[in-house]
């Protein structure tokens, strides 16, 4: 395994940040470019899966990194959860949704891979 010397090597924040680039496009699309509150939110949302991930890491800390590991998977799951207002509301279409979603738990699956080697490792 290559060492990783700053967060923009790990996966997880690689496909965060892509997801916050969906998200900001998004956010400028049809209905949802009007609905300010919404927009902000999922906007704060998405950029937290990100930041958090690098937040952490800059922590220098395993047990720090972990608990912002854990943050980044609770703002995954808070950015889903806002995507089925989407599609209820009808600003996107079922598919643009599925594969928006899709892209999340891919993001939350690499995530919890990370974590789950971190207390591994700390538990030899």
């Amino acid at each position: 395994m290559t060492k990783v010397t700053r967060f923009e090597d790990l996966r997880c924040w690689q496909l965060a940040r892509k997801l916050t680039l969906s998200v900001y496009t998004m956010s400028k699309e049809g209905e949802l470019a009007k609905d300010f509150d919404t927009k902000s939110q999922f906007k704060r949302a998405g950029l937290s899966v990100m930041n958090n991930i690098a937040e952490g890491f800059g922590r220098y800390s395993d047990k720090e990194f972990l608990r912002f590991l854990d943050f980044s998977v609770a703002s995954c799951i808070e950015v889903k959860s806002m995507s089925y207002v989407l599609l209820d509301v009808e600003y996107f279409s079922n598919e643009t949704i599925k594969t928006f979603q899709n892209e999340i738990e891919e993001i939350k699956a690499t995530t919890l891979a990370l974590m789950k080697y971190i207390r591994k490792k700390n538990n030899k």
